[in-house]
């Protein structure tokens, strides 16, 4: 897994809405990555409304808030218009969890990835990051202090 420190690794994905978004690209703001196993299901679903709810209007535009999953554009597209989630829905679908592997929070034995979470600065190195098993709900207070030092909450 990546540790504190180091740089986040780059990468380009596609939104739920087809848009690409590169990591890079939001340098000079922190990044909230949230990485999370799968749409529709009640756990992944209760912590993207937390983040929807909690965290998003306490950024505002200070921080960018990117979930990814292994799910398809497609499918993160529906999950999101249902729950009305509104910041970017990251596909890893393919290369499958090419992204989750290199953030170390892929679990390849369930194809999908783990509850893994960066806070990555605004020169893009990984400022703070926990990872939960896959049936225990992150707490979005934590995500919000570790902003507020980043000065983004």
């Amino acid at each position: 897994m990546i540790s504190v420190g180091e740089p986040a690794p780059d990468f380009e994905l596609s939104d739920q809405h087809g848009a690409r978004v590169r990591l890079s690209a939001l340098r000079g703001r922190p990044v909230l990555l949230v990485f999370f196993p799968f749409a529709f299901t009640a756990v992944c679903t209760d912590e993207l409304a937390a983040l929807r709810d909690h965290v998003v209007p306490a950024v505002g535009g200070e921080a960018a808030v990117l979930a990814v999953s292994c799910d398809t554009m497609v499918g993160l597209r529906v999950f999101g218009d249902q729950n009305g989630l509104d910041f970017p829905l990251l596909s890893d679908f393919w290369p499958h969890g090419r992204v989750a592997s290199s953030y170390g929070v892929f679990d390849d034995d369930r194809g999908c990835a783990l509850r893994g979470t960066f806070v990555v600065d605004a020169a893009g190195d990984v400022r703070w990051t926990v990872t939960h098993a896959l049936p225990e709900a992150r707490d979005v207070a934590a995500y919000r202090r570790v902003l507020a030092d980043l000065g983004a909450a």
